[in-house]
């Protein structure tokens, strides 16, 4: 019989060959991270390529400190009071000649002058500045909020461009009425009195367009709608607006309850609506000539396959009408341009989605006409990818770059005057490209050699070979100085946060720049992952995981198997980078100190392995995923002297899902499974998630049917621990009381529930952390170990 440890006693986790150089406990595993030193979190460059700025967060507090340094090397430095006020901003914008940059700070607007380094305040207010957009003619336009655009000279100044309203024209005739036209029929008085309103009016809109020194007359859309974007061309000519229906559906939403409040009483705290209660609003395009006002309202009947209805043999099956006229269709850009303009104000590109995601559409607009042009359609029977729809206009002002997945895998392609072409292709992804100051490459993150090591690329804009320029393993971003002869990198490893590096636009002369680590986090030496394939019984292929085991295996032991199971779905932990999940790597080599052996699997649904990866569970979630656990199970068998008899499981939110699948779907295979935060009853999840999956319940009862854990709780046999903050606005706190009750009708046995009442989805207490894998921990000591 195996003792178990009190959780003080246990051991630095290490190599079993190295001597800990101080005690590893679960207290420590689970306490702030402040303890191992801060990431670096976004990093950027100074107007001249002399210093790095980055962000690092307070220890003990939740701010965010800028901190710069010499991009030669050199001691680290903390931004501090009016020393701010000479900082540059991220995500620079330059004009056409790279003699400006622009960027916004604090929400303000600045203007750099790279040849002298002169900064130029645009902007001092509350409200946050957006979109900024260099014009071929050296003039900057910005917007404020959804419906206020601002245009910048160096000759001129700022001067407001554009005012959206979402109010009815003064001018509209009001609507009919029989009492009104009697009054104004009886008395010329108010005859005349409205014509000297309306003269006047007219006059003050006048003057508005023809004097540059006025801002312009605002843009009515109309009371029925509500402004979500709009887009400006950098000349102020043309005004593009996104509006949905005020009368749109919007749910209804969840009241959470909140139980230690400071109050002292109970409150409530609103919350989203389930997923099919509120499709997202389709939105109408206009399109605004400023010198006439007027919005024009954009025909999408362009679109290929707007009429078409992908989910006509769903809606048929529930009984459901047939779907009539066009598919409604949103702007869905997940944080990247949805309308931008190109540089000369001859044309504007729109990225489209359907509100089903089947179809994505990238198209370009000649103002003159109000046409649409259709330069891609990206289709997909299941679901257009959150990711990888990023798009913008080459210097040409005729051609757009863009992502797709078309081929199968995310890359980078040329939209000209004929069909797109592809500059990159493979079993790999592109991220985050941007052209490079000269124009000659995009520079791209890909994972070119291999799925797990994600590097900088390069490709010639005009197509030919992709090169790696980096060899760091772990790239998480990069930034091109502003004279494009240097690279500014965060990288990181499974031990090491992200950090600063610097090296040459050509790969050459790395310059490490930050260690933010703490020494106490230095002085342990870790129990390095090994990245394994583990081949699949069902089809799959590859599944690629973590592995975590001694450094010598015990001839003729069996080892118990912990399994873990990463959150989001869509997420990948399998690679060389910082972990997001580092609290659970490092429980995972105490678990390894303590006799068992872990195993960490992207399985599919997994992101960075391409879109049939991502897709495989479309109206199966649960399935194909446990099946690449039971692949795993079997290789640890197979490989690694793993004990099928006593086999563990754990995750949390999709993790947490997972976990109820694997036990509830194979029972006895898993002997216990910890469920953290997880998801019940798809039913309850969001809407953007959880439809482009499952569709909608209404139109697919079955896929909601097959992919809940619910509706297989009866199975449940082995040892449950269930887990989740009472004020998790994610994945409610209500999925495990709803498992609690099926649990407690069925009568099981062998299951708990740990609630933190001051925990939301993501934990941020370190007195919550530890509770909750001290629980997963003793469970798995209790019914892993012999006897």
């Amino acid at each position: 019989m195996i003792r178990l440890l009190p959780l003080s006693l246990l051991l630095f986790v290490a190599p079993l060959a190295a001597q800990p150089a101080q005690e590893l406990t679960l207290d420590r595993i689970m306490d702030n991270p402040d303890w191992i030193g801060p990431p670096v979190e976004r990093a950027w460059w100074s107007w001249d390529g002399s210093q790095a700025f980055y962000n690092l967060k307070r220890d003990g507090s939740q701010i965010r400190d800028t901190w710069t340094v010499d991009a030669a090397g050199g001691q680290p430095r903390l931004v501090e009071g009016a020393q701010r006020a000479e900082v540059d901003g991220m995500q620079p914008v330059f004009d056409a000649t790279r003699a400006r940059a622009a960027f916004i700070r604090d929400g303000n607007v600045f203007v750099r002058d790279l040849r002298n380094g002169a900064l130029t305040q645009l902007t001092r207010g509350e409200s946050s500045a957006s979109s900024l957009l260099w014009g071929s003619d050296g003039a900057l336009v910005w917007r404020v909020g959804s419906d206020r655009w601002y245009r910048w000279t160096a000759a001129s100044g700022v001067a407001e461009a554009a005012v959206l309203k979402a109010q009815d024209d003064p001018a509209k005739a009001p609507r009919a009425d029989q009492l009104r036209e009697h009054q104004m029929r009886l008395f010329e008085t108010l005859r005349t009195e409205r014509a000297q309103r309306e003269a006047q009016r007219q006059q003050q809109q006048d003057w508005q367009r023809e004097d540059p020194s006025q801002a312009p007359p605002p843009v009515y859309l109309g009371g029925d709608v509500s402004i979500a974007s709009s887009a400006l061309s950098p000349d102020g000519r043309w005004l593009l607006a996104a509006t949905t229906a005020k009368s749109a559906e919007r749910g209804k939403g969840g009241a959470m309850p909140k139980y230690v409040t400071e109050s002292g009483y109970e409150e409530t705290e609103d919350v989203r609506t389930r997923v099919g209660r509120n499709d997202p609003a389709p939105m109408t395009f206009w399109l605004v000539d400023m010198r006439e006002g007027t919005p024009v309202k954009l025909d999408l009947d362009a679109l290929p396959g707007i009429s078409d209805d992908p989910l006509a043999y769903l809606r048929a099956a529930a009984g459901k009408d047939p779907l009539k006229g066009q598919r409604p269709v949103r702007l869905e850009g997940f944080g990247t341009n949805t309308m931008a303009w190109n540089a000369d104000a001859s044309r504007a590109a729109l990225m489209l989605h359907s509100v089903d995601n089947k179809d994505r559409w990238l198209v370009t607009l000649d103002p003159a006409s109000a046409r649409l042009d259709v330069r891609h359609r990206l289709s997909d029977p299941g679901w257009i990818n959150w990711g990888f729809n990023e798009f913008d206009w080459m210097p040409d002002n005729r051609t757009l770059w863009f992502l797709s997945e078309e081929s199968g895998h995310a890359h980078l392609y040329l939209a000209g005057s004929g069909r797109p072409r592809a500059l990159t292709s493979g079993r790999w992804e592109v991220s985050d490209p941007v052209l490079s100051a000269d124009g000659e490459r995009f520079l791209f993150v890909c994972n070119l050699t291999a799925p797990v090591d994600y590097e900088v690329c390069e490709v010639p804009a005009g197509g030919g070979q992709v090169r790696e320029i980096t060899g760091l393993d772990g790239v998480n971003s990069f930034a091109e100085s502003p004279d494009g002869a240097r690279l500014l990198l965060r990288h990181s490893s499974a031990y090491v946060p992200p950090q600063l590096a610097v090296m040459n636009a050509d790969g050459s002369g790395h310059q490490v720049l930050t260690d933010t680590r703490s020494e106490d986090y230095k002085a342990y030496q870790w129990l390095q992952p090994e990245i394994v394939q583990v081949p699949s019984k069902h089809g799959a292929g590859t599944i690629w995981g973590k592995y975590y085991g001694p450094a010598q295996m015990e001839p003729g032991r069996e080892y118990p198997i912990v399994l873990f199971v990463h959150g989001a779905g869509y997420l990948q932990n399998v690679h060389h980078r910082w972990p997001t999940y580092f609290r659970e790597q490092m429980f995972h080599n105490m678990l390894v100190q303590q006799g068992y052996i872990v195993l960490d699997l992207d399985f599919r649904a997994s992101a960075g392995y391409g879109r049939d990866w991502r897709t495989a569970i479309y109206r199966q979630m649960g399935h194909p995923e446990l099946e690449d656990y039971l692949d795993g199970i079997d290789w640890l068998v197979e490989q690694r002297q793993g004990n099928r008899d006593r086999v563990g499981i754990y995750g949390g939110s999709y993790g947490g899902f997972m976990s109820f699948m694997a036990l509830f779907r194979e029972p006895g295979t898993f002997k216990a499974g910890a469920a953290l935060r997880p998801v019940v009853d798809w039913h309850h999840y969001n809407h953007p998630y959880t439809a482009n999956i499952l569709n909608t319940p209404d139109i697919d009862p079955e896929a909601y049917r097959r992919s809940s854990p619910i509706e297989y709780v009866e199975n449940l046999q082995d040892h449950l621990l269930i887990a989740h903050g009472m004020i998790d606005d994610n994945v409610f706190y209500q999925d495990s009381v709803l498992m609690a009750q099926r649990l407690i009708e069925l009568r099981k046995d062998k299951w708990e529930l740990a609630s933190y009442p001051l925990e939301r989805h993501a934990y941020q207490h370190a007195d919550s952390w530890y509770d909750q894998y001290r629980r997963i921990y003793e469970l798995f000591e209790r019914v892993l170990k012999d006897e």
